[in-house]
């Protein structure tokens, strides 16, 4: 039986424990009146204990036949902590597969503009070796003058180019009126850097099964990070992707200054998968191969890459674009990166 709220305590079985042994450890935990989360894999198997964990006798648990220890969760993030889950979590968009060795590489405009300009871009794209087609419909803007999307538009156009090129679609969530409409037309809703502590938009992304790829805020720490993917995860959803975008620190030459230390931190802590958005970590279009390649080097799961066929005249972002031609070319380098570690498209 599963039960909501926080893990407090972790017991490891050892992974060629019986069935019979799991039940009798869990029933002994429902008697004290505790929750128990189960996670069990092909080399592990995990007893999450939910409740006031101090009634707990540790040595009466540890003489139950299949006990191997147990582990106090210190950190306040716990679905997501790796401790309750060993093994890499694998995000799943119609078969389209993000984490463990499978790179998820999300291109395509800062915004979306026209029906010809997606279409044209979405092709590129896919026939550079991307998998997934990003692109704005809600935008929020730093200036409430600057252009704010296409909005409901923007994702019918968006849904045309899927149709084309057959591309999953990644686009940002502004608002929770707009939940049903997310969930009916895109792919992977993404919570922008903005919303990161929007708790209210969290809890209804909990609500769904829609894969999130969940940004980190300006100024989040890795831990603040993981809290809000927490968040998604305890309402019930835990499709989560993260997605690390640069941090604003005291540095001016670039637009913020990426995090690539958060890639290890985050595989050590978490199972989840976390990709980067090196177009928005730097703000210059010459600075995204390079730090697109360190991404790769460092274990990412995959990149968020901004692609105008007309970054000169784009509406948002242009100048940290990539025009589709060098985006081909980033991609050939990324690709021979991804195969030294293991990862494949």
């Amino acid at each position: 039986m599963k039960y909501g709220g926080m893990v407090e305590m972790i017991i490891v079985m050892n992974p060629k424990c019986s069935e019979r042994e799991v039940k009798a450890v869990e029933n002994e935990l429902t008697k004290q009146g505790l929750g128990v989360n189960l996670s069990q894999g092909s080399t592990f198997c995990i007893i999450g204990v939910v409740g006031e964990t101090r009634i707990i006798d540790p040595d009466k648990i540890l003489s139950f036949d299949g006990v191997d220890k147990i582990l106090k969760v210190e950190e306040p993030f716990k679905k997501a902590n790796r401790l309750f889950k060993p093994e890499d979590t694998i995000v799943n968009v119609d078969g389209t597969l993000v984490g463990g060795n499978h790179l998820g590489i999300m291109a395509g405009p800062c915004s979306v503009e026209s029906e010809e300009q997606i279409i044209e871009i979405a092709k590129s794209i896919k026939e550079s070796g991307a998998n997934f087609l990003r692109g704005g419909a809600f935008k929020p803007r730093t200036s409430p003058y600057s252009f704010q999307g296409l909005e409901l538009e923007g994702l019918k156009l968006l849904k045309v180019a899927k149709k084309e090129t057959g591309l999953p679609i990644v686009t940002e969530i502004m608002s929770t009126k707009y939940i049903d409409e997310f969930v009916n037309n895109v792919d992977v809703i993404q919570v922008g850097a903005r919303n990161m502590q929007n708790f209210d938009l969290l809890k209804e992304l909990g609500k769904t099964n829609k894969p999130i790829l969940l940004k980190r805020g300006l100024s989040a720490t890795i831990e603040e990070w993981l809290m809000s993917a927490e968040y998604i995860m305890a309402g019930g959803n835990e499709n989560i992707i993260l997605c690390e975008r640069g941090i604003r620190t005291y540095e001016t030459y670039t637009r913020n200054t990426l995090d690539l230390s958060a890639i290890p931190v985050v595989k050590k802590k978490s199972h989840l998968p976390v990709i980067v958005d090196p177009s928005h970590a730097a703000g210059y279009w010459y600075l995204v191969e390079p730090l697109a390649k360190a991404a790769i080097a460092a274990g990412a799961d995959g990149l968020m890459i901004e692609v105008h066929n007309d970054p000169q005249h784009a509406l948002s972002d242009g100048q940290q674009s990539l025009k589709p031609a060098l985006f081909d070319k980033v991609m050939k380098k990324v690709k021979v990166l991804a195969e030294i570690e293991g990862k494949t498209l």
